[in-house]
């Protein structure tokens, strides 16, 4: 229920914030609720996934980005997700997740996300995107692009690290994804 709670303020609280170009951070702002807490009595690491997903949504919104893919019936779907974290969120705390687009490949986007109290970074993330067309398909990122219109300004450069991560937490494909030893 906090789930749908929170994606329904962020369907209808997102034209009360600044608008955004996709280029920029998208700074969005969130209160540990008493139900987003564990047996440790602190923010649920489950808990900071879901709020991602509605940080991300939260700058498509506000960018126009969200808006224009759902009319080509576009939609984005995470493919791989990291997150590290360094002091845990409690109870009413009150936080901020910004997100940015750091880059892309031919069939990826790659989102830095981060939570941050009082300029201190919390926990941080990073996140990769493709794009799925219905009924079937999956557009490259160079088309999702001109369908957003194009990015404005200097297009980023991936950074080293992204491109490493990405290559170290991919699964292979095939049959090599069948189970390794793990039984064994």
């Amino acid at each position: 229920m906090k789930l749908w709670l929170r994606l329904i303020w962020a369907h209808l609280s997102w034209r009360l914030r600044s608008k955004l170009k996709v280029s920029d951070v998208g700074v969005r702002s969130f209160l540990v609720w008493p139900t987003d807490i564990d047996i440790f009595r602190h923010m649920n690491n489950g808990i900071y996934l879901t709020l991602l997903d509605l940080a991300r949504f939260d700058l498509m919104k506000r960018s126009g980005g969200w808006q224009t893919l759902k009319k080509q019936k576009i939609h984005p779907v995470v493919v791989q997700e990291t997150i590290t974290f360094r002091k845990s969120l409690t109870p009413w705390q009150k936080f901020e997740i910004e997100t940015k687009i750091l880059g892309w490949d031919e069939m990826a986007f790659y989102i830095g996300q981060r939570f941050v109290v009082e300029k201190e970074i919390y926990a941080e993330a990073v996140v990769k995107l493709r794009f799925l067309m219905s009924p079937k398909g999956t557009p490259n990122s160079k088309d999702v692009n001109e369908r957003l219109g194009g990015w404005p300004g200097e297009e980023p450069v991936l950074p080293e690290w992204v491109l490493d991560w990405n290559k170290e937490v991919a699964l292979p494909k095939g049959k090599e994804a069948a189970p390794s030893n793990w039984t064994e």
